[in-house]
């Protein structure tokens, strides 16, 4: 039991690493980092240059907080429009979209949905 989740969670890593290879940040186009647990949301827009964080948004923000009583999907699409939000307020407007070794569909999808909407292009 022990040996198949060390398996698992290094095929993990191993398609984050594929992904993050090919997907790298700028100040101008930073990386869109996206991280989902059970229950709630996470996205980062990363500098990958500089290892800086540029703007972030979660599921557990107090200004998003009272807004998000609904489906996770419908959560997770506030995160991403919030980000966005901040990110245009700073002057960026493209992102590169880093989904993790998550696959682009459900929660990570309503993200990107929200992050468009929100007025960012990737």
């Amino acid at each position: 039991m022990e040996r198949a989740i060390r398996v698992r969670n290094l095929r993990r890593e191993r398609k984050a690493k594929r992904i993050r290879r090919k997907v790298r940040g700028t100040a101008e186009k930073p990386r869109l980092s996206v991280h989902r647990s059970h229950k709630q949301i996470y996205v980062q827009a990363i500098d990958d240059r500089s290892g800086t964080t540029l703007a972030s948004a979660s599921s557990l923000d107090s200004e998003l907080r009272a807004a998000l009583q609904g489906p996770k999907a419908a959560d997770a699409k506030a995160v991403g429009e919030a980000v966005a939000r901040r990110l245009v307020e700073r002057g960026v407007n493209r992102v590169v979209f880093d989904r993790g070794w998550y696959r682009y569909h459900g929660r990570i999808k309503a993200v990107a949905d929200g992050a468009r909407e929100g007025g960012l292009s990737f």
